[in-house]
């Protein structure tokens, strides 16, 4: 029997018959048998598919060659079969894939899986890589199940309206396809304008963000912005995951089950994206299939250069402001910088510039980076340079002479609310107990944690001392004074910092003090930070600087 041959010993209705004409050309009758031949033009002209075929030609009895039936289709038609693998795309051809056909699909990173033939995708490049492949002409089969429904189910009207600059944002981030970074000060309304993006696009949205904290003040923005019902919206974290078609999750897990959440998302709203480079979050943006996507976040650029992979996967920066331009503006407190210098004690100097000299004994001159990178192939001579690195930089955050400033800018600050950041836990525990204020680590348990945040909020003054991990998720809006204690050259830590802040009371004029050691790094650090952050500084005068 030819291969090709499909034979029905039986009588065929006029609909079967023209039905079987649609992809074969009738032979004739033979032996009491209709005799058809699959015709390699008509299924090539054809959208078929091979299961429908065989079913329809199993239904009617007829006899036929499945496995010559089923190449010759396949050679007949391109197609790319997509499906869920899960955590990748599974992308089966039915076709060599030749080199020009990979060249135009290079932009997809496909990595080919030998073992079972399929080529492995990241979800984040579902939607362009369909329209590109339909573009060249394949048929895409698509198996994934993604975004099958993308409505919320109901409309979201927003009970606040926005300023200016927020509308503005939302325009940028829709004329951009519904993808970018919305940059803006902390206090200014990122979480509104994300709400906005919600109600505008009217699609099923996954917000992922630092903390359970953060779950919970989104949760209750959005209650209080919008007329989004509570049971509309879910929580993922760790004891508590149910899916709601808006999910807010944290970032840990968020990228723990990446696959479990992301089929069902067409908007992912990012807050703090500057954290997303992290080799662990990335897989949140390459894991989800969601065309639409927010980044927000006060600073998106990183130290690290990192920020540039941020493009890719969200958009890239759509609209921006800075502290200065929004409290010029009136939308944020208007505030001062002052930095203040102090002395190493004289054993705290001794102390410095000999592990300065046996610093420069192992390394001379050479760049930070260029250490760092021989440390990192298990240079002893480097590895040494960088733990005498960390003894200087602890001697100059901690000491003595900072703790003693710090007091006498809490007393001349006495009456308002002050935030001190620190760095060390150890100079945290020490300047609260020096000026008698609530101390707030990474360490603190939730309760407690919220317990200390409950206390000064309710405050009429005081003063909150906080390290890195202690400060994320700060939201005391009558907060007038900060005390940067020891910090770094990021100007994305300061400008967070600074934000904690700015939020607008009557008359309010924030502060925020620097203190920094002369003759030490700390001096190249505090011009770095500010430099690159837009920030106006008031430099204090000489006689309250002098030691």
């Amino acid at each position: 029997m030819d291969p090709l041959e499909i034979r029905v010993c039986r009588w065929l209705s006029e609909e079967e018959f023209e039905e079987l004409l649609e992809y074969a050309d009738y032979v004739g009758r033979t032996g009491g048998c209709s005799v058809f031949r699959v015709s390699r033009i008509k299924a090539s002209q054809r959208s078929i598919e091979v299961d429908d075929l065989v079913a329809f030609l199993s239904d009617i009895g007829a006899e036929f060659d499945e496995g010559s039936l089923r190449g010759l289709l396949s050679k007949s038609r391109r197609l790319a079969e997509l499906t869920y693998c899960p955590e990748y795309l599974c992308v089966r051809f039915s076709f060599f894939l030749g080199e020009d056909l990979r060249e135009a699909l290079s932009e997809f990173k496909l990595r080919y899986r030998r073992k079972d033939g399929v080529f492995l995708l990241h979800p984040c490049y579902y939607n362009p890589f369909v329209e590109t492949v339909k573009r060249l002409g394949i048929e895409v089969v698509d198996r994934t199940g993604f975004l099958e429904r993308t409505e919320l189910g109901r409309r979201v009207s927003l009970k606040m309206v926005l300023r200016d600059y927020q509308r503005e944002a939302l325009e940028r981030w829709v004329r951009n396809k519904h993808r970018g970074i919305v940059a803006l000060p902390t206090g200014s309304g990122k979480t509104l304008v994300a709400i906005a993006a919600i109600a505008e696009t009217g699609e099923r949205t996954l917000v992922v963000v630092m903390t359970k904290d953060h779950v919970k003040q989104w949760y209750d923005e959005m209650l209080k912005a919008s007329d989004i019902p509570s049971e509309l919206v879910g929580f993922y974290y760790s004891e508590e995951k149910r899916l709601a078609p808006i999910t807010i999750a944290t970032y840990q897990s968020a990228s723990k089950y990446v696959s479990k959440l992301a089929p069902h998302f067409s908007l992912l709203i990012i807050d703090e994206v500057h954290h997303l480079p992290a080799e662990k979050f990335r897989a949140i943006a390459l894991g989800s299939p969601a065309p639409k996507r927010l980044g927000l976040s006060a600073t998106p650029y990183r130290e690290d250069g990192k920020h540039v992979e941020l493009f890719p996967l969200m958009g890239g920066v759509v609209y921006y402001r800075s502290p200065a331009e929004l409290a010029e503006a009136g939308y944020l407190a208007q505030y001062e910088v002052a930095t203040v210098r102090v002395n190493l004690k004289p054993d705290e100097k001794r102390k410095y510039l000999e592990l300065k000299k046996r610093y420069r004994d192992l390394v001379g001159w050479a760049k930070f980076g260029e250490i760092l990178e021989a440390a990192r192939r298990g240079d002893p001579r480097a590895v040494e340079a960088l733990r005498l690195a960390t003894e200087m930089r602890k001697i100059v955050q901690t000491s003595r002479s900072k703790v003693e400033k710090v007091k006498e800018i809490v007393e001349k600050e006495r009456g308002s609310k002050i935030i001190v950041f620190a760095h060390y836990v150890d100079l945290a525990r020490k300047i609260a107990e020096e000026v008698g204020g609530l101390l707030l680590t990474g360490d603190v348990e939730v309760s407690e944690r919220e317990r200390i945040l409950k206390t000064f909020r309710e405050s009429r003054e005081g003063v909150l001392v906080v390290t890195t991990v202690g400060d994320e998720g700060l939201n005391i809006p009558d907060a007038a004074v900060g005390i940067l204690v020891a910090g770094t050259s990021s100007p994305r830590e300061f400008v967070q910092r600074l934000g904690r802040l700015l939020r607008p009371g009557p008359g309010k004029v924030a502060r925020l003090y620097e203190v920094i050691t002369r003759g030490t790094a700390e001096e190249l650090h505090a011009r770095r930070r500010k430099d690159l952050s837009a920030v106006k500084e008031l430099e204090v005068g000489e006689e309250e600087s002098r030691e």
